[in-house]
């Protein structure tokens, strides 16, 4: 585990405190690449946790937060975004969309903004868990805030 917060988690906090965001990013003591594994070191449910999805839509960027409890149907995200094809960005893909790595991906400190959309099911959780930039970070966070920090418009993913 890092002993400090890693450069990306520096510049997503920075991100969270300029979007008025109230969580601060947690350092996990083990790398938390699934929303298993994060719920697993967090003691919450694994549809508390904000996957963080960089599709590749039409050739551009696509940010999906969906729960950790839900697969996201390719095919109804193409409709909802209007493109005609929505398929997993290669980690290449993700990290130029980004500035971050698989398994870490944030919300929010990309490089520029990312078009986004968030999993309603996120709603029935008081708290919710995403990347923090980095695959040994998260920050707390609600529905709502996720919603209004990345600007993103919240769908169903499945």
């Amino acid at each position: 585990m890092p002993e400090k917060l890693p450069h990306n988690a520096v510049k997503v906090e920075t991100a969270l405190r300029e979007l008025g965001a109230e969580g601060e990013i947690v350092l996990l003591p083990e790398s938390a690449p699934t929303a298993a594994a994060a719920a697993a070191q967090l003691g919450c449910e694994v549809g508390a946790i904000a996957n963080s999805l960089i599709f590749d839509a039409d050739g551009t960027p696509l940010l999906v937060l969906t729960s950790g409890a839900h697969r996201v149907d390719t095919a109804l995200i193409a409709r909802t975004a209007g493109v005609a094809k929505v398929r997993r960005a290669t980690p290449e893909f993700v990290r130029a969309a980004t500035g971050q790595p698989i398994g870490g991906v944030a919300p929010v400190g990309h490089p520029a903004p990312v078009r986004t959309l968030v999993d309603t099911w996120l709603s029935k959780h008081e708290v919710v868990w995403a990347a923090g930039g980095h695959p040994h970070t998260v920050f707390p966070t609600t529905f709502e805030e996720l919603v209004r920090i990345t600007g993103g418009t919240p769908v169903e993913v499945e």
